[in-house]
């Protein structure tokens, strides 16, 4: 067998630095989140606000944030669970969903503020590109866009958060080109295919095409919608009141559900020195029992 020479030697191990946890995990792109973070030193500690946007199986996050040596510090945020609250009680998780997430977002922001008369934003979602102009008081609540680890496809669900934001009133630095209706041929943005996802146009498309196609995988696959008694033709209307709804009051709604009498333990109880001592003793006597009852057996 052929000699290898080691490469990595003890010297190198000894240099060797390890990656941070996040980085391991592949849950953080530190090197955009520098970028993003970054602070001038004349700037005087001033917070850099981001417009944070994830996504889950089941719901979306939207989150008002700034950087810290002690950690993130979250101004405000607005989840897709919080949906119902004002209209919305299925697909949470689509583009209509995400805008609708970047509104609310945006308007509890300028509530907490005290800039939302000021900053009304696009009351009418037209889908054409929207941008906060400055008033002559107070300036535009300012925030950067931080998409983490998602592709920034055209289309993409956090563009439609975004322009949900951009329509409540924030002002974040942007391009037309991710938006969903954006043509790369013309390059330009067409907003009524731009207007048809954000009022869930879509969705009705698909809901219509499974009706007649295959009637069975729309009983399954909108199931909830059936149980409400959503049609493909009403969907627009419902995403007009719940848009509504969000500018009307956008401050959270304290759940409905009633405390639950008895907690659930996922872990055993600990017990005190004298149950447990209590406990041995019990388990010793039924033991004892148990050997003279099989002893019993054997003599017979």
């Amino acid at each position: 067998m052929a000699f290898i020479k080691a490469q990595k030697s003890r010297a190198y191990f000894k240099r060797f630095q390890v990656k941070f946890k996040r980085r391991r995990d592949g849950k953080t792109d530190y090197r955009a989140r520098i970028r993003l973070i970054n602070q001038d030193k004349n700037k005087y500690n001033t917070p850099k606000y981001r417009f944070v946007v994830r996504f889950t199986n089941k719901d979306i996050i939207a989150q008002i944030t700034s950087a810290s040596i002690a950690g993130d510090h979250v101004l405000a945020a607005a989840y897709a669970h919080e949906l119902p609250h004002f209209g919305l009680e299925v697909g949470l998780t689509n583009y209509a969903a995400a805008y609708c997430t970047g509104l609310l977002l945006a308007r509890r922001v300028l509530k907490t503020l005290e800039l939302d008369e000021e900053y009304e934003g696009n009351v009418e979602a037209s889908g054409e590109d929207f941008s906060v102009e400055p008033a002559d008081t107070k300036r535009p609540f300012r925030a950067l866009l931080d998409v983490g680890l998602i592709r920034t496809t055209t289309g993409n669900r956090v563009f439609g958060a975004l322009k949900g934001a951009l329509d409540g009133g924030l002002d974040i630095p942007h391009s037309d080109k991710r938006f969903a209706g954006f043509d790369k041929e013309k390059k330009e943005l067409d907003p009524e295919v731009h207007r048809k996802y954000i009022f869930g146009g879509h969705v009705a498309n698909y809901i219509k095409t499974l009706i007649e196609d295959e009637p069975e995988k729309y009983q399954t696959h909108f199931s909830e919608y059936i149980k409400r008694g959503i049609e493909a033709d009403g969907l627009e209307a419902l995403y007009k009141k719940v848009h509504a709804a969000i500018r009307a009051d956008p401050t959270p709604k304290k759940s409905e559900k009633p405390k639950p009498k008895q907690h659930k333990r996922y872990n055993l109880k600990k017990l005190t020195y004298d149950e447990r001592k209590n406990k041995l003793i019990a388990r010793l006597q039924a033991l004892n029992s148990a050997a003279e009852v099989d002893d019993d057996e054997d003599d017979e």
